[in-house]
């Protein structure tokens, strides 16, 4: 017991160090490693730390490197797989591929983790799936009610409002009136249907193919797909951008 408190007190000194450091290192690079240089525990007012969220975080990174608690080139390789091997252009070649092939439609439906597999996609957070189409009559809206279950190896990083206590709980209630804010008006006579993911089965939405895009290719209507309209908060048109105003990252 001993052992842990004193574990669990070191571990609070070293935040609170780390947090002065990161704001001496943004205040003054050069000379905030002296300023800080060692540990303490006293208490009084330190530098603001400024409120660009990019020098926040390279001060930070910078001083968990130096701690030998975080690796760099390890962080570069979870950059580097969320900005090109993960993300909505994965999504979107799947709901291409099912505009284009209406057989690969029929297994996506019906056994979306062996459709997705086919095209050599899926991974981490991408298993356990379900698609669920849009058509002119039902509209499909997605939302995690418990916390943020979401098809990260097909979407990338959950965008901040779908984390949102705001968005999980009023999507159920009233979900045309979320989709209102979101600039998509969906006609009475048109249901709207919410899905609510788990750790156990996350859903993604098959938008509607727009019209005017018959003579597209496949790569052409990926290209149009965002990943809104395959959570469901925008539709899909020719132009390359969702029905309505973005919404927040």
């Amino acid at each position: 017991m001993a052992k842990s408190k004193k574990s669990s007190l070191g571990r609070r000194r070293f935040l609170k160090g780390a947090a002065a450091g990161a704001a001496a290192f943004v205040a003054n690079p050069q000379g905030g490693q002296a300023q800080h240089g060692q540990e303490h525990d006293h208490d009084h007012d330190h530098q603001a730390v400024p409120s660009d969220l990019t020098l926040r975080v390279k001060a930070l990174e910078s001083l968990l490197v130096e701690k030998g608690l975080v690796d760099r080139a390890a962080l570069d390789s979870i950059v580097d797989t969320y900005e090109h091997k993960v993300g909505p252009h994965i999504g979107a070649r799947i709901v291409a591929r099912a505009w284009v092939d209406a057989e690969y439609k029929r297994r996506l439906l019906t056994d979306a983790d062996r459709a997705i597999t086919e095209l050599g996609l899926g991974g981490q957070e991408g298993q356990s799936m379900r698609v669920v189409e849009n058509t002119p009559k039902v509209h499909n809206v997605v939302v995690c009610t418990l916390c943020s279950c979401y098809p990260w190896s097909l979407l990338g990083l959950p965008p901040v409002w779908y984390k949102s206590t705001a968005y999980r709980a009023r999507a159920v209630i009233d979900p045309r009136a979320v989709l209102r804010e979101f600039g998509l008006e969906v006609a009475d006579d048109v249901q709207v249907r919410v899905w609510d993911s788990t750790a156990e089965l996350r859903y993604l939405v098959l938008p509607e193919r727009p019209p005017g895009t018959g003579r597209l290719s496949e790569s052409e209507l990926a290209a149009l797909v965002t990943r809104d309209s395959m959570i469901g908060t925008r539709k899909v048109n020719s132009l390359g951008s969702s029905s309505g105003p973005r919404g927040k990252s």
